[in-house]
């Protein structure tokens, strides 16, 4: 389904690739991946049967889901590239989290539809990144959304 080739997510360090999004650890997860596609980032998916919101139409915490890892992939993406370097080339990317997180819901999500989240970066501090999304389902945009993503602080998720 995925047309993406090198997902950041794909080379996070497998200590911290447990999110329930986008981490390729948890096989309960939703295993969302984040590339380049030209200067923008994008992510695809197709949401499974069971996250209904009504018969029908995509519940909405799952676009939240995938706004908010779209947008810290998105970040470790830029971050990356502009210190020299892509998903591919064997160098451990930079992780984020999430420091806010603000989602429009546009229109009902139609299910049994492939999802393309597309990102634009904008750094605002060198440890901060502005991630504005789109959410498009049969080229509709239905949902739009601003993720501030935050350099991971050193240590953290280490007990």
């Amino acid at each position: 389904m995925s047309e993406i080739k090198h997902a950041i997510q794909d080379y996070y360090p497998s200590d911290l690739a447990h999110c329930f999004g986008c981490g390729r650890n948890n096989e309960l997860g939703h295993g969302f991946r984040t590339g380049w596609n030209g200067d923008e980032t994008l992510t695809v998916y197709e949401p499974p049967e069971a996250y209904t919101a009504i018969p029908g139409y995509v519940y909405g915490g799952l676009l939240a889901s995938l706004i908010d890892c779209h947008g810290t992939g998105s970040a470790s993406l830029a971050l990356h590239r502009k210190q020299g370097h892509e998903p591919e080339d064997g160098v451990e990317p930079p992780r984020f989290v999430t420091a806010e997180l603000n989602v429009q819901f546009l229109k009902p999500t139609p299910q049994h539809t492939e999802l393309r989240v597309t990102g634009e970066v904008e750094e605002v501090h060198p440890k901060k990144f502005n991630v504005h999304t789109v959410v498009y389902a049969n080229n509709d945009i239905v949902a739009k959304g601003l993720v501030v993503a935050a350099v991971m602080p050193d240590g953290f998720g280490k007990a």
